[in-house]
């Protein structure tokens, strides 16, 4: 494959760093790699692969040399810089939420709508609950047609970044939190990022959003309740789903099976089922609990784990890249 130019914007923070990790371990080789960060960490050495880098103040960066810039810095960095790079001629691949739900930016998880990539220098990754739930419901909708959806997500303090990592170590050792509201070493906490007038939080209308968008359906009915959880990494998704053409819970295991991207793992007499334990590390989906609504006809409940850090934020990123390369050669 081609060698590029590569900039990673936020290299020193916790998805930047795991942006470079997963190239590493795909072994994309570089024509040339930027490392951005602020101000305080210029001149901090990276490695990839055999050869070390320094960080560059992002201030400092120079726009028309890049092909791929990868973001991870905030939105409100996303939204100075990621135009800039994408006029200077790159592929801008951006974590923040800034340009999710800006109508003509692509919002792309590559196993199902990559060739969207097209529309716009910039693409956005999306939330990282919402990629995990809406890869397995997209193999089901392209059979059964979903109808409507009720997310409950189960989400890993590094969900937060490095704040909430340390947040949840340091209560643990017995002192008072610093950035979330409760002690989370003890507790769940059914608030993720701020509350709206609907009283729904922003995270929770992400979802509903992100997912209508991705699946190119706007008419899905969709609802979700997004908590906090003591552990590091790896998110956990409770979702009911409901679909317009007959469906069981043996039809939708059997649907999932051997799809790209995901892992069923369904064998209760085992105690056979996804656990963040066995996401964490992996650019893997892992679907299992799967059974009937007794409430509702046409509609299966079933739960989804994966590493919020990698496949729900720096995987994603790196394999929408490698995609877009792909389809350069």
């Amino acid at each position: 494959m081609k060698k590029y130019n590569i900039a990673i914007v936020g290299a020193t923070g916790l998805v930047g760093s795991t942006f470079l990790k997963v190239m590493a371990e795909y072994k994309i080789e570089v024509n040339n790699l930027y490392l951005y960060a602020s101000e305080k960490s210029e001149g901090k050495e990276i490695k990839y692969l055999d050869k070390t880098y320094k960080v560059i103040d992002l201030k400092k960066a120079k726009f028309d040399n890049v092909d791929f810039a990868l973001f991870s810095a905030g939105g409100s960095v996303s939204n100075e810089y990621a135009p800039k790079f994408s006029a200077g001629g790159a592929y801008v691949i951006d974590n923040s939420s800034n340009f999710r739900m800006v109508k003509d930016i692509p919002l792309i998880v590559p196993e199902i709508n990559i060739s969207d990539y097209k529309m716009n220098k910039i693409i956005a990754n999306p939330n990282c609950s919402t990629i995990q739930s809406v890869l397995p419901l997209y193999y089901l909708d392209k059979e059964f047609k979903v109808t409507k959806i009720n997310y409950t997500t189960f989400q890993a303090v590094s969900g937060s970044g490095m704040k909430g990592l340390n947040d949840l170590y340091d209560t643990r050792n017995g002192e008072n939190p610093k950035f979330y509201p409760y002690n989370i070493s003890k507790t769940c906490i059914p608030e993720i990022d701020v509350f709206l007038d609907n009283h729904y939080t922003k995270e929770e209308m992400k979802m509903v959003n992100e997912t209508r968008k991705i699946l190119h359906n706007d008419d899905i009915k969709i609802s979700a309740t997004c908590v906090r959880v003591p552990i590091p990494y790896s998110h956990g998704v409770s979702i009911v789903a409901t679909f317009e053409k007959e469906i069981n819970y043996k039809k939708a295991l059997e649907t999932l099976e051997n799809k790209p991207g995901i892992i069923v793992v369904d064998d209760i007499k085992n105690h056979g089922y996804p656990v963040a334990t066995v996401s964490t590390g992996t650019d893997l989906v892992y679907c299992g609990r799967f059974r009937d609504d007794l409430a509702t006809e046409n509609t299966i409940i079933f739960y989804t784990v994966a590493d919020n850090v990698r496949k729900g934020a720096a995987a994603n990123a790196v394999e929408i890249m490698l995609k877009i390369m792909e389809d350069m050669e």
